[in-house]
């Protein structure tokens, strides 16, 4: 992970346009390419700026080889934030341990327990074929196949909101630039999906499967749908 304090400008340009006026601010780029801008103060806990991978990062350098700006930009979008330095402050990096895979705890992780052992809770004729498969930026938590073959990688929330939607949507567009996955779709599971998820799901071609941890447990029966002749 490199982090950067420095006097800098700092303009997000893509859907909208904003700027952040000079202020000493911290930089963080990840090994995964994610981007983040903090400030101090003000309790906050989210980043005033960022952009998740796969990015591209440019920097740009005076004579002496003094860095004067970044340009950090999205693969394939015209998204991009740009960073105009003024004075860097301190620019050092660590080499933190990596992680193979996510630490669910509670009831998302016993959810994600049971949806393995009885996947076609997530759809009719799947079948698991990995727990927390890898990709590039991290794993997905079911990848299974349905009864056509075709591959479903299935993402699990104990509350599914925007950020869920956007995270599997990422794993897929990771899969599906191998050609033997490029017709992975995608599955998110929750015990309640938030109605916004629900549309931003159904754009990007992800089914949602609310589940009920009470019938996954086998301590009730599913509720019985009537269908009108």
């Amino acid at each position: 992970m490199r982090l950067i304090v420095a006097r800098c400008e700092v303009s997000y340009l893509g859907r909208l346009t904003t700027t952040l006026p000079e202020a000493v601010r911290l930089l963080m780029i990840k090994a995964d390419g994610t981007f983040m801008v903090w400030a101090d103060g003000g309790g906050a806990v989210k980043p005033l700026n960022w952009m998740v991978p796969p990015t591209v990062l440019e920097e740009r350098r005076d004579e002496d080889g003094r860095l004067t700006g970044m340009v950090v930009r999205r693969q394939r979008q015209e998204d991009r934030v740009e960073i105009a330095l003024s004075e860097v402050l301190s620019d050092i990096e660590h080499e933190l341990d990596s992680v193979s895979s996510l630490e669910k705890e509670g009831v998302e992780r016993e959810i994600q327990e049971l949806l393995a052992e009885q996947p076609q809770w997530c759809g009719e004729g799947l079948r698991l074929v990995r727990r927390e498969w890898p990709t590039d930026i991290g794993p997905v938590d079911l990848m299974c196949r349905d009864a056509q073959e075709d591959w479903v990688a299935v993402e699990i929330k104990r509350i599914a909101t925007i950020d869920a939607v956007e995270q599997l949507a990422r794993y897929l567009e990771r899969i599906q630039l191998d050609p033997a996955f490029a017709s992975c779709r995608g599955v998110l599971a929750a015990q309640q999906i938030k109605p916004q998820a629900r549309v931003l799901a159904q754009a990007r071609g992800i089914d949602c499967v609310e589940v009920d941890l009470q019938v996954l447990r086998g301590e009730r029966e599913p509720d019985l749908t009537l269908f009108a002749p």
